[in-house]
């Protein structure tokens, strides 16, 4: 969850040595290389000037905050604030010490009043900390929230940073996205333009859990530093990972057995957001007050919601968030913007591939111009940005598509159903009688979700080639017969399964796969023997799902399964939109595990997983039917050809 202010490589000076130079040149010692980074803090220095201020809330609590003026401002040119309210420290702390960036290079040099401000209770700012602070309706005198910190912040920045045009744009990625998100409300009147990216929406959902299941990776590579208590005000930002003592995190996770573990093994009391989770395993008041989205009203303010196809961490949260905003705030300008790229990628490299996908282009660069062109129109009364409802890029064909809404009109909902013998069509199966394909699920030998043992969280497994997968005995695989012609799916994706499991608790996985010809269409022996990677037959991952079975009927009441009676688990899996070429295959694999991004299922209903013992977790026969009376499908959404 999170995302640090980055340096960008700026371009070397060439020169030329000529004539009589040249001998000079020859016995002069040549000048050491420029430091990128160097050069980009000194143009900081030399064009902006930094203030540090503690802003006081309605309740009298102060938030630090640092500010960034441009030097050419005064009277006559006026520049608007561009506030970030962030949890992760507005360092480096001090008049004299800038950051290695305050944006990218083109929002620095259109020039704008950088504002970032240490959120209550974090650094150098008093008050108490609050994960995902849930949201006051109806505040009244002193009563605060993220909202209400924000008003008071913008309140203040308008009336006091000299030369300020009374017009302010708020924005942030990840953690700062929920703060983005949560300040829109009851927007301030000068809050003129919003961008949550990548924001929180439902911690439920975002980073913590998928369907109630738990993302033990990020347990260790973000809260073990994250969720360390902060005893007095600081300054210091040293980022502390957890030091896993191997480079095999799957062996690491293994090695921990049940995460009642976690605490006496690991974090011995120092991690104190740790305590919430196990003390809330369901979806109950403590969760549900994180949910910001019915909140998400009387925004008066331009939103720009920006969220990747391959973030990890928060794909739920853009994707709601503007659905939302869209739903509780007609008439005002709401555009999502979702690329191919993982948490933040947008603002760091150029995106041209992530893992074993390729985009054929650098996609990064066209939102950042967009982005930019969004806050001059509504900050500095600059051009119309010409920004469409729905910005969002088509994998597969690797293309930019404007649509006038998200999911796009005229999509036709169909299915995908399971058959014998590994085949997926989109007719219903036919079979009469007992149809259905076994696996054995074992706790001790879980699927991993990704070939890389590497300690911390692979950033790449969503665009993984599947096959290291699909071989397995324990992954049903289904797929079609090479398309016909293209076929395109965008909007959300709902698993329909009919299963029994000989146990009394069951996860279910499910994956959409790309699969490539076994002969690339263009795919030469020139670039086979230049050492090119031959993609025939590749099965890339376009979205993957985890279900905690138990949460089938309620997140909030849990139940077990009844060994060896056919249910239904249905459930929503994240928005796609992607085109499968023609030639290739519609893959869905379906397993019981995805190790150690999610923990293990113990596979015996007990109250509370974080409470299970070693002895609670067996082997268990999981079943997939699929009869014409229990038609296990993927329900899609397919978007016509535009000469259909």
């Amino acid at each position: 969850m999170t995302f640090h202010r980055r340096g960008l490589v700026a371009a070397l000076a060439l020169f030329t040595l000529a004539g009589p130079a040249f001998a000079q040149a020859q016995a002069t010692p040549p000048k050491p290389p420029a430091d990128p980074e160097a050069e980009r803090i000194a143009y900081l220095r030399s064009h902006y000037t930094k203030y540090e201020v503690r802003i006081p809330m309605r309740d009298g609590v102060k938030l630090f905050t640092a500010f960034y003026v441009p030097n050419d401002a005064s009277p006559q040119k006026r520049y608007p604030v561009l506030l970030t309210r962030t949890p992760y420290s507005v360092g480096p702390y001090g008049a004299s010490r800038y950051p290695r960036a305050l944006a990218t290079q083109a929002f620095e040099k259109e020039g704008f009043i950088f504002a970032f401000q240490d959120v209550r209770g974090r650094y150098l700012s008093e008050g108490e900390f609050v994960n995902v602070r849930p949201h006051r309706d109806n505040k009244r005198g002193k009563e605060v929230d993220e909202s209400s910190d924000t008003y008071d912040t913008i309140d203040w920045l308008v009336k006091r940073v000299p030369n300020n045009n009374g017009k302010v744009g708020l924005w942030g990625i990840s953690y700062p996205g929920f703060y983005s998100s949560a300040g829109a409300i009851d927007s301030h009147p000068a809050l003129k333009a919003v961008s949550p990216q990548a924001p929180i929406a439902d911690w439920f959902w975002d980073d913590m859990h998928r369907h109630g299941a738990l993302n033990l990776q990020m347990t260790f590579s973000f809260f073990a530093a994250f969720g360390r208590p902060r005893p007095t005000l600081t300054d210091d930002t040293e980022w502390k990972p957890y030091d896993f003592g191997t480079p095999d995190a799957y062996q690491f996770f293994l090695d921990l057995g049940p995460v009642a573990n976690v605490e006496p093994q690991h974090f011995k009391g120092d991690v104190a957001f740790w305590k919430d989770i196990v003390a809330h395993p369901n979806y109950d008041a403590f969760w549900q007050a994180r949910n910001l989205l019915p909140h998400l009203r009387n925004i008066k303010a331009a939103v720009m919601v920006v969220g990747g196809w391959y973030d990890t961490e928060d794909l739920y949260g853009p994707l709601r968030t503007y659905a939302a905003i869209e739903k509780q705030n007609p008439g005002i300008a709401n555009t999502l913007v979702m690329g191919p790229w993982p948490h933040g990628g947008w603002m760091r490299g150029e995106g041209s591939s992530l893992g074993d996908a390729e985009f054929g282009l650098p996609t990064s660069p066209t939102y950042q111009e967009l982005g930019l062109a969004f806050f001059k129109q509504h900050l500095k009364g600059g051009p119309d940005a010409a920004v469409p409802e729905a910005f969002v890029f088509e994998g597969g064909a690797n293309r930019w598509r404007r649509l006038d809404a998200w999911p796009p009109k005229g999509t036709k909902e169909t299915r995908l159903y399971f058959q014998p013998q590994g085949a997926l069509t989109f007719q219903a199966p036919t079979a009469a009688q007992a149809s259905f394909d076994e696996y054995v699920s074992d706790p001790a030998k879980p699927v991993p979700y990704t070939q890389d043992l590497s300690p911390g969280w692979s950033k790449t497994y969503m665009t993984e080639d599947q096959r290291f997968a699909s071989r397995r005995p324990d992954v049903l695989t289904y797929q079609t017969a090479p398309l016909e012609k293209d076929l395109t799916l965008a909007g959300p994706l709902e698993a329909e399964l009919w299963v029994s499991t000989t146990g009394s608790d069951a996860d279910w996985v499910v994956k959409l796969v790309d699969v490539n010809p076994g002969k690339m269409p263009g795919w030469t022996k020139e670039q086979e023997q230049a050492g090119e990677r031959n993609r025939g037959a590749q099965q890339t991952l376009v979205r993957g799902e985890p279900f905690r079975g138990r949460f089938r009927d309620s997140y909030s009441q849990p139940k077990p399964f009844t060994p060896n009676e056919v249910t239904k688990v249905k459930f929503v899996i994240n928005d796609v939109f992607h085109t499968f070429q023609r030639g290739h295959r519609l893959m869905v694999q379906v397993q019981s595990s995805w190790f150690p991004f999610i923990d293990r299922n113990p596979q015996t209903f007990v109250p509370s997983i974080y409470e299970a013992k070693p002895a609670d977790f067996v082997r268990a026969m999981h079943r997939l039917h699929h009869t014409a009376a229990q038609p296990s499908a993927l329900k899609v959404n397919v978007l016509p050809a535009l000469d259909e």
